[in-house]
């Protein structure tokens, strides 16, 4: 089984995803912000090209795909990776997880991934969190984990969102197992209970 968690930056995917990980147990998160490329090409892409890590071409799909279809086909995963915004670079971190039941996937770019998954074995999640609330988270994690001023975090949030909703109805398109949209804590409480429903 797979869940899709989406929304814009700032929405509270990993928040999320961390809370169905928590109650579920026998899962694993894949999130797409792990899984930028790396090398020289894409530290002078992410000088020149403004909004460079909130666009398709800053994704490394290949990788995140070749580490999905590993899971899907034996259960179990030896790795994960963090993701270094300062430095550019991937940190490869050595942890087997076994008997995986389901796996979150999260991230501005998941859409990139789950075009080419099955759709009856997705749950998809779409989070509409307020855009202030957004901002604000997003400004407090850059400032942390990118250095960036608050003025420049506001500035990129504002960007991703409008890049991130540009083709916001395509998921709509597909017949998924289950779809649920988050708004509230309330949502968040009675999502949990029928995903866990729906996998046990």
């Amino acid at each position: 089984m797979i869940i899709i968690v989406s929304g814009p930056s700032g929405s509270g995917k990993t928040i999320l995803s961390k809370l169905i990980l928590k109650k579920l147990k026998d899962g694993i998160i894949l999130s797409t912000d792990n899984y930028y490329k790396t090398g020289i090409r894409s530290k002078i892409f992410s000088k020149i090209i403004p909004y460079y890590f909130d666009r398709k071409l800053s994704f490394n799909n290949k990788l995140f795909k070749r580490d999905l279809d590993f899971i899907l086909k034996n259960g179990f995963s030896n790795f994960s990776y963090k993701y270094n915004f300062e430095r550019n670079s991937i940190k490869k971190i050595y942890k087997t997880t076994n008997n995986i039941r389901f796996i979150i996937l999260e991230g501005i770019f998941v859409r990139e991934i789950i075009k080419s998954l099955s759709k009856n074995f997705c749950i998809f999640i779409k989070l509409k969190t307020k855009k202030q609330t957004c901002i604000n988270r997003v400004i407090k994690r850059d400032f942390k984990e990118r250095g960036k001023s608050k003025n420049l975090a506001q500035k990129d949030v504002m960007k991703a969102w409008e890049l991130f909703y540009k083709n916001k109805n395509e998921n709509y398109s597909r017949n998924y197992l289950n779809k649920f949209i988050v708004k509230n804590k309330k949502d968040i409480k009675i999502l949990l209970k029928k995903i866990t429903k729906t996998i046990y």
